[in-house]
């Protein structure tokens, strides 16, 4: 805890809730008094506050984050601010739509964004490249002579999945493949040992590496 400008959106005044929230959970690594020094503010407020009420509108908000949570669940977490407020509209809930925001940001809640782009390859210019076997021919003349592999990805419901997968030059079929929720390594190599464990117990070929 170096600074109030580290704690807080530099020119951004938080509101009382947020510095009460924030106090409240430095306060038993720091003390109370130690952290209101550091956010410029007398201790006292900071009780004065713990003992107030809640306010109408945390109480208002605490109503409505529940039916957004309702909401946004019922329909699998793809809902966004503004189809989420449309839909308690619908219901004859009377929310503004940048309430409805507010609410989904601070509880980190958030729909699914059409075309989003995740970025599998971050080429690196001075690593050795493997020389190029077949000429950048990618065909073959019967199955199990050119396998090629690729990697793509997923956005699922719990979040990013790549899939790695070997295919067969001749047939176009995928012959191994692999999932996993990370860009290691091992993740193509799995689908590669796959693909030869299965082909070594059908009929023992496979291409040479």
């Amino acid at each position: 805890m170096e600074g109030r400008q580290y704690v807080f959106r530099r020119r951004a005044r938080p509101a009382p809730d947020e510095v009460v929230a924030v106090i409240d959970h430095l306060r038993g690594r720091f003390g109370v008094e130690p952290v209101c020094r550091v956010l410029n503010l007398c201790p006292g407020t900071y009780y004065g506050r713990k003992r107030r009420p809640p306010s109408a509108r945390a109480q208002r908000d605490a109503v409505l984050i529940e039916q957004i949570k309702e909401v946004h669940q019922a329909n699998y977490g793809v809902y966004g601010s503004r189809r989420v407020h449309r839909q308690l509209r619908r219901q004859g809930v009377p929310v503004a739509r940048c309430t409805v925001e507010r609410l989904m940001r601070e509880h980190g809640l958030e729909g699914v964004r059409r075309g989003s782009h995740r970025r599998t390859t971050t080429p690196d210019e001075t690593a050795p490249r493997p020389p190029d076997l077949v000429n950048r021919r990618f065909v073959a003349d019967r199955p199990d002579r050119l396998w090629l592999a690729d990697i793509t990805y997923v956005r699922t419901w719990e979040g990013w999945v790549y899939v790695a997968f070997v295919l067969d030059a001749f047939s176009r079929r995928i012959v191994g493949w692999q999932l996993a929720d990370h860009l290691r390594t091992d993740l193509p190599l799995d689908a590669w040992r796959w693909r030869c464990g299965n082909a070594a117990e059908t009929d023992g070929r496979r291409p040479a590496a």
